[in-house]
């Protein structure tokens, strides 16, 4: 498998003065980080992650770029499709769409205007909608929550097909991605987890004549300097109260590196880190980070 590693900004990331947005994305390209990830939250502190793509885009000519994850349910399926193929037209093929149903937040639901319950089914009727639009052929749809007749989107994307990338570790979340998904980026699991993920997707993926590539299976892995900042610990201490988080949040340069090196051993072979605490410069961190996990590609 070819290994290759990115580097992700959080749903806190405060990175968004265009100066150190725009040092950060040619320090990645610089070291050879495979891509760069943004995160998707309305009501937080990080950037809009087709607006911030398409920063990154402008100001790098190899790395890949995607979104960790996008929230689909409560955006305009066409929309979306129109902004994602222009922005993989214009950067020559090196958009990495991944998409999920969102945080489980109130606030959240509130500022997509979708209630949880719905989230599911829109999804699930507007990902092959947008696959059907990036064809670049009119499109008559007539669906639960869409409606559309000879509708077209251009240009069409490079990627042919333009894969998309989910989230999630649920069940159910596993099923879609089998379902629906070109790959699988979870976050804040273990290499068992993982391992076992995997084989549940490939199982769902064979139940409706799909396959997904072997090297399309990844982690969305952050990583402490010390003990675990206090927020994040409560989370994860309300979302897996069995476990101690350095289970799923590897401490340190060296172990973040054991621990890409064990999800490696469990199937995965796709990396997006990121430090849990942005630092005030981020040209040591990156450095650092480069020279520790970065001969780990293949």
């Amino acid at each position: 498998m070819k290994i290759r590693i990115g580097f992700g900004l959080g749903t806190r990331s405060q990175t968004t003065d265009p100066d150190r947005f725009v040092g950060l994305v040619e320090d990645l390209e610089r070291l050879r980080f495979d891509s760069f990830w943004v995160s998707d939250r309305l009501s937080g502190e990080s950037p809009d992650p087709i607006v911030a793509l398409t920063m990154a885009a402008a100001h790098s000519t190899k790395m890949k770029f995607g979104m960790s994850v996008m929230v689909l349910p409560g955006r305009n399926p066409v929309v979306v499709a129109k902004q994602l193929s222009t922005l993989d037209r214009m950067s020559g093929g090196r958009l990495l769409p991944a998409f999920g149903l969102g945080a489980a937040d109130a606030v959240e639901h509130q500022a997509f205007g979708v209630r949880r319950e719905q989230r599911a089914a829109i999804f699930d009727e507007a990902l092959p909608l947008m696959r059907r639009l990036w064809s670049g052929e009119p499109i008559d749809h007539d669906g639960e929550h869409f409606h559309l007749e000879g509708v077209r989107v251009l240009p069409r994307p490079v990627q042919d097909p333009l894969e998309v990338w989910m989230g999630g570790v649920a069940p159910s979340e596993l099923r879609r991605v089998g379902r629906l998904g070109d790959g699988w980026l979870p976050s804040f699991c273990t290499p068992t987890e993982v391992g076992e993920g995997i084989e549940t997707i490939r199982r769902v993926a064979a139940d409706h004549d799909r396959e997904i590539e072997e090297e399309h299976y990844g982690v969305y892995l952050a990583y402490a300097h010390g003990e675990v900042p206090g927020a994040i610990a409560s989370f994860l201490k309300r979302r897996r109260p069995e476990l101690d988080p350095t289970e799923v949040i590897p401490v340190g340069f060296d172990g973040l590196a054991d621990r890409i090196q064990a999800f490696t051993e469990a199937g995965a072979s796709k990396f997006v880190v990121l430090p849990l605490v942005e630092p005030d410069d981020w040209g040591p961190e990156l450095e650092t980070l480069a020279e520790k996990v970065l001969p780990l590609q293949t």
